[in-house]
């Protein structure tokens, strides 16, 4: 609790006395709030595992790599995807440019002992699938993430694929070892030189020390050729912003920026027969929460095959995308909201602390209730619809410093088929009371 105080305190000053510097480079990843997340490969053919299905043992790698013949992206519409993605509301996109099955989405020019091991060298899509949709989100104008796997399981240079293969050790065989990183590392050269992405997403970091990855290295290379990139906290330690997987965190991550990862269903890339879809309902939720907590959610889609993306996902982000538009005032360039026991729910703060937001779900309605709201409220509105809202402040005594309770309600047919978010207005920025009660 101590920390999001802290947290909470900064934003404020920072909204009055302007922004920390060290937080600039940042500046637009705190503000898109939403990104797309998107596992696109030959794991998609037969609808399994992406690189796990092997490494855990339920398909032999032979047979894994077999999907590369089933690879078509015939349907594949760049334009289409980032279309929806921009529909959503998301203000970026990250896509796998290469999973930990070392199978490239762009047309890589390094060679294993596969030859070129690239869906535009070994698939019947013969052709670079990754810059015609890098080209659109420039185009679009949302922002471009790249992931990349550290870890490359098919390489015969890297120390085993197996959960149970028999690993060398780095250490012990430098040789081998060093070729192995010559080779990520110019892949890695590949695609800095060919799309310049804004974020970097790296993956699989785990299976080496930060000195055997030469991490610090890797970093400085990357950002001498673009000081405004910014990078995932999965390079063993030498990333930007934190990014828990698929659970919420209960409290706030430390890092000044963070991103929650998760699927809409419970797989990354596409799997037909993975039906256990979040509804937009509860994606919102989590939304809300991510957002009240000063993060990202970048919610993963998983297209088929051939490219098109499944009616399911469509739904979602369409669905989320009516929320986020008519709610956006309260979602996009927010700060972190009250902290908590002021307000059962997710809030979000305007950039300079005179709005508050209070987001409540559209199946409770009733009346909420704020705490410890030292500011008088000159106006309060449901967002995104024309419905103003008088509040009534209970329990203040005139001779005490400590102030009343807020409570508002939401006038019948006003509330979102989601979440109603219910905005605050203040003469100044917020400020809070943080006492026991009594004369103090």
């Amino acid at each position: 609790m101590k920390h999001y105080l802290t947290l909470f305190l900064l934003s404020i000053t920072i909204a009055v006395s302007g922004q920390n510097p060290a937080e600039k480079k940042l500046q637009w990843f705190t503000d898109a709030k939403l990104g797309i997340f998107i596992h696109w490969g030959i794991y998609s053919v037969q609808g399994i595992g992406e690189s796990w299905s092997f490494h855990n043992g339920q398909i032999s790698h032979e047979d894994y790599m077999k999907q590369l013949q089933g690879f078509t992206a015939a349907s594949y519409n760049p334009e289409q995807w980032v279309q929806l993605i921009r529909s959503s509301g998301a203000r970026y996109a990250v896509i796998t440019s290469k999973h930990h099955d070392g199978v490239a989405l762009w047309d890589t020019k390094q060679t294993t002992g596969n030859g070129r091991l690239s869906v535009a060298a070994q698939t019947p899509a013969k052709r670079d699938v990754l810059t015609p949709f890098i080209d659109e989100l420039r185009k679009a104008d949302i922002k471009a993430g790249l992931y990349f796997s550290l870890i490359d399981w098919t390489h015969p240079d890297y120390p085993g694929f197996l959960r149970d293969s028999a690993k060398y050790k780095a250490a012990e065989n430098p040789e081998k070892w060093s070729r192995y990183l010559s080779f990520m590392n110019a892949q890695l050269d590949e695609l800095q030189q060919n799309f310049n992405p804004d974020l970097w997403w790296f993956d699989g970091d785990w299976e080496h020390s930060a000195d055997e990855w030469h991490a610090k290295e890797i970093r400085e290379r990357l950002l001498t050729k673009n000081p405004d990139a910014i990078l995932n906290g999965r390079l063993a330690g030498f990333g930007d912003y934190d990014t828990p997987e698929q659970n919420f965190p209960v409290s706030r991550p430390d890092s000044p920026a963070w991103e929650l990862c998760m699927t809409m269903n419970d797989s990354w890339g596409y799997q037909g027969r993975d039906t256990l879809y979040k509804t937009p309902y509860e994606i919102i939720s989590i939304f809300a929460d991510v957002i009240g907590f000063g993060g990202n959610l970048l919610l993963d889609i998983g297209p088929k095959a051939d490219g098109t993306i499944p009616e399911e996902q469509v739904n979602i982000l369409e669905e989320l995308g009516k929320w986020t538009s008519k709610h956006q005032e309260a979602i996009f360039g927010s700060r972190p909201g009250l902290p908590q026991g002021h307000f059962y729910g997710p809030s979000t703060l305007s950039a300079d602390s005179l709005s508050l937001y209070l987001f409540i779900s559209g199946r409770t309605g009733g009346q909420i209730m704020v705490k410890g709201l030292k500011n008088k409220v000159k106006n309060a509105v449901v967002l995104g619809t024309n419905t103003k809202i008088e509040p009534k402040v209970v329990g203040k005594i005139s001779w005490s410093p400590v102030p009343g309770l807020l409570f508002a309600g939401i006038p019948e047919g006003a509330a979102d088929e989601y979440m109603t978010v219910i905005k605050l207005e203040f003469d100044k920025p917020i400020s809070l009371y943080r006492g026991k009660g009594g004369l103090q």
